[in-house]
């Protein structure tokens, strides 16, 4: 009898379980959907408003107002964490960036200053009207869940975004004309964007955990006096400004055409493969992965270029084309021509080897003047180029690699009576010049050559203009253009 009762009550209790499993499951089937179709209309309509809270975004602006004795202070926090787009209401926009305006001009901030702003710059209708202001002093919020009330409000903002992306990217499958690939492409460099957003500082040291870190690294130093603390470009004259190529640098290759920036960057490639064995990227944006093979051999083999165009090759060149070629095919060198490159393409491939290589030795891109960042509502080239430099710098920190970005000197240095490049010649934007880490510039030298050099040969000047962490200078350098091959003037 008690097995039978035992029995019921287990049965009893599983088929309440049941009904709870049925009831959620209904529940979640009848949730209506927050994007409606509309047959008629053919159209796609939200059916929920946009995460947001109203009382989260006063009490936040509360904080700023009530507290005037902290409030810079206040503001400052906040603005480290919110820019003016997190507020969704138009209104609450408009008076955090009064706050910041008045800030900027070290206004102190309360009741009265606040209204005698809005006032005379003819704000009061944009941020809803005095009794707003009024409005906010009625709450007197503690300054300890500050950051809690920052946190909850960039969450709904992000979440904002991550709808408006979603809406976006639907918009943009119904437009036939715009290419899939680029639609990705903007896709993924606003999720990219979004991420770096809300992704922590993990790079945080405090000074003793740096002390430490720069004890270890000295005592590493130590064990190898006088070796190179980058990776060796092969030229002596240039490393003995700069140590070598650095980790984490942004470093500039500029001059005028012809003047044989991408062979320079071909020699140095070559360098650190041999002396490394560190795998290099190439992005060529002018030549085909081909033609630069084809310059690697030549540059190999000491063989003329024009023997590999017409063929005309004989049984030595055979035997150093087939060792070279053997060589070359086991060291680690990845020729992108990607036509179109954007940084978000650089960030993709350099993730991709990153999970195949545990370090990337250098990345090189021919050239800065031909990238292109189409996710970005530009005004104008220079912002576009401004914005590319700047992206860059962000991924060889993040990849701590160097980078190697070629570029274009502006027309005027051929009017000069100095051939000398300066920083200003540097082409479509000054920002190139801020961003990089090192600045080389590459001119020709109209010097008779030394009785025992090559004819085939011409001197040029290497320009070290910029060097953040050292000195700046000059070196002398050997172009042979037939080999396109790159050696110290001695």
């Amino acid at each position: 009898m008690k097995n039978q009762n035992s029995n019921t009550s287990k049965n009893k209790i599983h088929s309440i379980k049941k009904d709870k499993i049925s009831q959620t499951r209904k529940k979640k089937l009848n949730k209506k959907s927050v994007i409606n179709y509309s047959k008629s209309d053919n159209l796609l309509m939200l059916t929920e408003q946009l995460p947001h809270s109203f009382l989260l975004e006063k009490t936040l602006l509360s904080c700023i107002i009530v507290h005037c004795d902290t409030s810079f202070q206040t503001l400052e926090i906040v603005r480290e964490h919110l820019p003016i787009e997190a507020f969704y209401f138009k209104n609450h926009q408009q008076l955090y960036k009064v706050f910041i305006q008045m800030y900027s001009q070290k206004i102190s901030i309360d009741f009265i200053t606040t209204i005698d702003y809005i006032q005379c710059y003819g704000l009061v209708s944009n941020v809803g009207g005095l009794n707003v202001i009024s409005e906010l002093l009625k709450e007197i919020p503690t300054l300890i869940y500050l950051m809690d009330y920052i946190r909850l409000i960039k969450q709904k903002y992000i979440r904002r975004c991550v709808i408006r992306i979603g809406l976006k990217a639907v918009d943009n499958g119904f437009i036939m004309n715009f290419p899939i690939q680029d639609q990705l492409m903007n896709l993924n460099s606003e999720i990219q964007k979004l991420i770096n957003d809300i992704q922590p500082n993990e790079k945080n040291f405090n000074s003793s955990e740096l002390l430490s870190k720069i004890l270890n690294d000295l005592w590493e130093k130590a064990k190898y006096p006088g070796q190179l603390s980058g990776l060796p470009s092969g030229f002596t004259g240039l490393d003995s400004y700069t140590d070598g190529l650095q980790k984490s640098e942004l470093i500039i290759v500029a001059g005028r055409p012809s003047v044989g920036k991408t062979a320079f960057s071909l020699n140095i490639l070559l360098n650190v493969l041999k002396k490394t064995r560190l795998p290099v990227i190439f992005f060529s944006l002018e030549m085909s992965a081909q033609q630069l093979m084809y310059r690697l051999l030549s540059m190999e083999t000491r063989l003329n270029q024009k023997k590999f165009k017409t063929g005309l090759l004989n049984e030595s060149d055979w035997k150093k084309i087939e060792l070279v070629m053997k060589i070359l095919g086991k060291i680690p060198i990845h020729l992108e021509d990607t036509p179109h490159l954007t940084t978000t393409n650089v960030r993709q491939i350099l993730k991709k080897f990153h999970k195949i290589y545990p370090q990337i030795g250098l990345v090189i891109i021919d050239y800065l003047q031909l990238m292109e960042e189409p996710s970005m509502k530009i005004m104008n080239r220079a912002q576009e180029i401004s914005i590319i430099t700047r992206e860059l710098k962000n991924i060889a920190r993040d990849f701590e690699v160097p980078i190697m970005a070629l570029s274009q000197l502006s027309r005027t240095i051929d009017g000069r009576m100095d051939p000398k490049p300066m920083l200003s010649d540097l082409r479509d934007s000054g920002s190139i010049e801020q961003d990089a880490d090192l600045v080389l510039m590459l001119y020709k030298n109209n010097q008779i050559l030394p009785l025992n050099s090559s004819v085939d040969s011409t001197i040029i000047e290497l320009a070290i203009a910029k060097q953040r962490n050292g000195p700046v200078g000059n070196t002398r350098l050997l172009f042979n253009q037939y080999l396109t091959t790159f050696e110290d003037y001695k």
